[in-house]
């Protein structure tokens, strides 16, 4: 006498787990990749609305705004603040989701904008003349 199983056995049912973890595994990474460019790219948004701060800036004190006079600069919360209070109007835009702090510093009579991922190394930098630098990227 024979007798029919119907379903599922050990192996094929490993073979679907494997698959699935691997899937996961791609989407995951691919995720990852979309989350620390849309982070990189809102700090890029806020160094433009920076820029232009500056532009108003130095209409009303004839000067730029700086973190620091030398020529680089270690952005950190507190120049954060600062840049939001004396530049962005008290607003509140460099904030701790986005992932990175930000700093102006002098570049030869200019200003250049530094932004350093908190959690990373990426460092992306804006100049005066609206040139814009990525670094470990």
């Amino acid at each position: 006498m024979t007798t029919k199983s119907s379903g599922f056995t050990l192996i094929e049912l490993l073979v679907v787990v494997a698959i699935l973890g691997i899937i996961a595994a791609i989407g995951i990474t691919s995720y990852n990749g979309y989350v620390s460019g849309a982070k990189r790219k809102s700090a890029e948004n806020v160094m433009q609305q920076i820029s232009l701060g500056q532009t108003e800036y130095y209409s009303d004190n004839g000067m730029y705004y700086m973190n620091s006079t030398s020529t680089n600069c270690t952005p950190s919360s507190s120049t954060s603040s600062a840049i939001e209070t004396n530049l962005l109007g008290g607003s509140d835009n460099i904030t701790p989701e986005m992932g990175y702090e930000l700093c102006i510093s002098n570049d030869a009579s200019n200003y250049k904008i530094t932004a350093k991922e908190t959690d990373g190394n990426c460092q992306v930098t804006l100049t005066a003349l609206n040139v814009t630098a990525r670094q470990n990227c």
